[in-house]
């Protein structure tokens, strides 16, 4: 059974692991405390890729104190090289005596393996201390390791009647301030934005994060890696001198069969182009997301899209959460839907799970998964 003692200080480190949010991509998000007696001693974060680990901030901290000390870290020490050295080492190295754990690592480099360094060196270790919350802070990198597809969140304002843009497309703005301050904080925590075409075609949008807008909703965070945007785009149709395309993070996801000398004005403006093969005249979605996963370590997808882009994302099951801002206004019966989703018996209805309601502002900000898909039983399935 799980201790108050061991809950009190692994939500502190999941505390410390929040300060990694917007900026530790690829890599997860981890947060460590060392605590000698009842006295923290020492803590830290990995604050991002290429820099120490939470574990050997945590330790740096506390010194010759970390010596028979207990460490809390919100996921598995890792056991191998790479742009840093193994933590389950340093550990090891400060002979620390207990080691207590929230998550297992997933990652085939790991998986278990630097638990196990740990007690081969006769250290105690605990597992399952809050891992529900362990696995929330990093369910991105949890579900890349594990599918091989990063979590995509699809975020949807729209009307109390349901419609997310006048007929003729205009759309600004259906929310207040509020609910778009909280719209930067979940840009900001992601590792792409993907858009359509015909989204950027209609409000020249760039997708940055706000950083002013993003201050409101979570003050106290400069430190923001700038997710990567992307657009689907099988027909060339957002030019490349489109404001999307200014900024280097912009990625052009379009058809395989596309000719080089299409694509040239694109790359000479510093665009990664991903060519993807065709399903039914259209970008493979499922493959983009895929090579995301595997070329750029993405975790965490923000979709921000139209009707029909969200609509082919929902039919292949692609979209793992839904974010629904609702405004307090109507747009009348001749607005644009949530969603491209033609269904006509009601046994076709979609049971949606409501996880969070909350106001900003005048608005609401629903989050909601469709009825089956916990946090739990993704983990399951993909174990």
């Amino acid at each position: 059974m799980m201790s108050a003692v061991d809950a009190h200080w692994m939500q502190k480190a999941l505390r410390l692991a929040e300060r990694g949010l917007f900026a530790t991509t690829p890599n997860p998000r981890v947060g460590a405390v060392v605590v000698q007696g009842d006295v923290e001693v020492g803590a830290g974060w990995h604050p991002g890729a290429g820099q120490p680990h939470a574990e050997v901030f945590a330790l740096r901290a506390a010194g010759s104190a970390a010596k028979g000390a207990t460490v809390y870290v919100t996921l598995e020490p890792c056991s191998h090289l790479g742009r840093t050295p193994p933590c389950a080492d340093a550990l090891v190295a400060a002979q620390v005596a207990r080691v207590v754990v929230a998550s297992h690592d997933p990652n085939p480099l790991v998986s278990g393996q630097g638990l196990a360094r740990l007690r081969a060196a006769g250290i105690d270790v605990t597992e399952g201390v809050l891992t529900a919350a362990a696995d929330a802070v990093n369910i991105g990198f949890l579900q890349r390791m594990r599918t091989g597809r990063p979590w995509v969140r699809a975020k949807i304002a729209h009307s109390l009647d349901g419609r997310t843009a006048m007929a003729s497309g205009e759309s600004f703005w259906i929310t207040g301030e509020a609910a778009r301050a909280d719209v930067q904080y979940w840009r900001a925590r992601s590792c792409a934005v993907l858009t359509g075409a015909d989204t950027l075609l209609q409000d020249q949008s760039r997708l940055q994060v706000r950083m002013d807008l993003l201050a409101q909703r979570w003050p106290g965070h400069p430190q923001v890696k700038p997710p990567l945007r992307c657009v689907i785009d099988s027909q060339l149709r957002v030019p490349p001198e489109h404001p999307f395309f200014a900024e280097s993070s912009a990625v052009l996801c379009t058809l395989a069969s596309q000719p080089e000398r299409d694509l040239e004005p694109y790359r000479a403006r510093g665009v990664t182009v991903l060519q993807a093969p065709a399903l039914a005249g259209k970008v493979d979605i499922t493959f983009v997301l895929q090579q995301l996963a595997a070329q750029q370590g993405v975790n965490e997808v923000l979709l921000e899209a139209g009707p029909t882009l969200i609509g082919a994302c929902f039919r292949h099951k692609l979209i793992d959460e839904f974010i629904f801002y609702q405004a307090p206004r109507l747009l009348g019966s001749t607005g644009r839907p949530l969603m491209d989703l033609p269904l006509s018996r009601m046994d076709e209805a979609i049971n949606l799970r409501v996880t969070d309601q909350r106001q900003f502002g005048a608005d609401w900000r629903i989050m909601a998964r469709v009825e089956g898909t916990s946090t739990d039983e993704v983990n399951a399935r993909t174990r």
